[in-house]
């Protein structure tokens, strides 16, 4: 994918902390006008006013590679051992009509909660392009790299909307997407923060917040032992430039030892909670997340890989099925028990789906290729109904029959739900107006968009 000529290449990832100064998050503070600071602007500003919102967050879990739909959320269990493979029964949910893999029991106890999109498609097959298509809900052309939804939910709902909170207002956990660039020409301000580390390990290392072999004593005798030798910042202690730096050095150390964040702080929750989500590094981050969120967090993204089964997808997905149902359902019931899935949108989804015909010949092995043609999502709260189904496939899930949805179309649908005008205008380095959605502006041919989500909204 071609890169708009000025689109910055420096990722705002935790490696930006480290290099940033030698207080790690005070140096990110400080880098490109104060990165975390609320309240500052980048290219352009939003055109219109917000309009009232339903959702303050989105946590989206991306199934990196591309999930199967027939072995999640569109089981076809008659169509034969070509098409279903071993996953010869279908689970009743407790909404009637509606079904899911056998591999989901959880999730099928809790169908109210959420709702399935059946019809999702845009028919392509690379990870790439892709990926951007469903995170920018855009397709690629002119050159021009625009912003995926976190970003751009970063720049309305973040810095440009009012708010306030210490922790950046995008956070992936724990690794970046990659695959395309997450802010495009809105630049590496509006780049998420990724976390690294594992969240099922105690400490749970967020770099440039949390060391593994820095104490917290350590830390606060670094501090004093900074402020003892900063005899230039005592002395012009009145400076404009050296109390941004104190400032900037405060909210840093905020961030290592004060309340924010003890937001990544896991060991704070009850240990049934914790066994619940499941104890590996996705269940974990689906508890992080939550947290995240309750701190007013707007844009959160798990960026669970795994889900790219050219080879021997079946024993792959012995494994990835029952700890995304475990974790998942956990997340759901946990966000409904905080009050918070009213205001958070949890959006689950890949870049598409994986071919509904198994290639049982080696070298595959009983594996799926990529299938952007049709695929599903799951979305939950935050304006969103639950207990329904959106779109449907062929008796072998090969195509959209009913009621398609593209990535505009959701994404469009979201942002609604958001608060942001899809009209609102974003502007590039060289002066291009660019809609928050492509919808806004028509650019979408309408044989190419099935219509925003009304149904469920």
């Amino acid at each position: 994918m071609s890169r708009y000529p000025s689109q910055p290449e420096d990722a705002f990832s935790r490696r930006t902390f480290l290099r940033s100064g030698s207080l790690g998050l005070a140096g990110l503070f400080l880098a490109g006008g104060q990165l975390l600071r609320a309240g500052e602007g980048g290219f352009g500003a939003p055109a219109s006013p917000v309009r009232r919102k339903k959702a303050k967050s989105v946590i989206q879990i991306w199934l990196w590679g591309g999930p199967s739909h027939l072995d999640t959320f569109d089981p076809k269990p008659g169509a034969g051992r070509d098409y279903c493979g071993p996953y010869t029964k279908s689970l009743a949910t407790n909404v009637a009509g509606i079904e899911l893999c056998q591999m989901l029991p959880l999730l099928a106890k809790m169908a109210d909660k959420y709702t399935l999109l059946r019809g999702m498609t845009h028919g392509n097959n690379g990870h790439e392009t892709a990926a951007y298509l469903v995170q920018a809900g855009r397709k690629s052309d002119n050159g021009l790299v625009c912003p995926g939804m976190g970003a751009i939910v970063s720049y309305f709902n973040g810095y440009n909307g009012g708010y306030q909170g210490m922790l950046p207002p995008y956070i992936t956990v724990t690794t970046p997407q990659g695959r395309f660039s997450e802010s495009g020409f809105l630049g590496s301000k509006y780049k998420p923060f990724s976390t690294g580390g594992d969240p099922g390990r105690d400490p749970f290392c967020v770099e440039g917040i949390v060391s593994e072999t820095v104490t917290e004593e350590r830390q606060r005798d670094r501090r004093v032992l900074l402020n003892d030798l900063d005899g230039l910042g005592a002395e012009r202690r009145d400076d404009p430039v050296v109390q941004s730096i104190h400032s900037s050095r405060d909210q840093a150390y905020e961030m290592i030892l004060g309340t924010t964040g003890k937001a990544f702080a896991l060991t704070e929750e009850k240990a049934e909670l914790r066994d619940r989500y499941g104890r590996k590094k996705f269940g974990q981050s689906c508890l992080l997340a939550r947290r995240l969120v309750e701190r007013g967090v707007p844009f959160v993204t798990i960026n669970h890989q795994g889900w790219d089964t050219h080879k021997k997808h079946f024993p792959a997905m012995a494994q990835k099925l029952p700890e995304l149902d475990q974790a998942l359902s956990a997340l759901l019931q946990d966000l409904s028990d905080h009050g918070l899935l009213d205001s958070t949108l949890v959006w689950v989804s890949g870049e598409f789906g994986r071919t509904p015909k198994i290639q049982w010949e080696a070298p595959w092995d009983g594996g799926r290729g990529h299938y952007g043609k049709a695929f599903s999502a799951l979305v939950a709260g935050g304006g969103f109904r639950g207990g329904a189904v959106v779109g449907k496939t062929d008796e072998r899930g090969e195509t959209v029959i009913e009621r398609p949805i593209y990535p505009w179309d959701l994404l469009g649908s979201m942002y609604e739900l958001l608060g942001i005008d899809l009209a609102a205008e974003l502007t590039t380095p060289q002066g291009l107006k660019v809609p928050v959605s492509p919808l806004a502006r028509n650019e979408v041919a309408a044989k190419d968009t099935g219509g925003l989500l009304r149904e469920i909204m």
